[in-house]
């Protein structure tokens, strides 16, 4: 998992303007004030940075990051992940 997180913190900051200070394993798409629509923009982004695609059920108000990152992880796998971040 240790490639994977850094690249949802990138994706988070960089296209969402969102604080590095609130992107932590325990933050939820909600508490990150990612609306519907946000999180649906946040799958195509990491389907880029990662290579994985997220069906609709895997991002919903309550996910954590943590979550999300050991469910692209398993997708995955850490060398899958690896691929190049915009």
């Amino acid at each position: 998992m240790s490639t994977i997180h850094p690249r949802i913190t990138d994706v988070l900051s960089r296209t969402f303007k969102v604080p590095v200070a609130e992107i932590l394993p325990e933050s939820t798409m909600d508490s990150l004030d990612m609306d519907s629509l946000a999180a649906a923009e946040f799958a195509v982004v990491l389907r880029e940075a990662t290579g994985v695609e997220l069906d609709t059920g895997t991002l919903h108000r309550q996910t954590t990051l943590a979550q999300l990152t050991a469910h692209l992880h398993a997708s995955a796998g850490d060398g899958a992940a690896a691929g190049t971040a915009r």
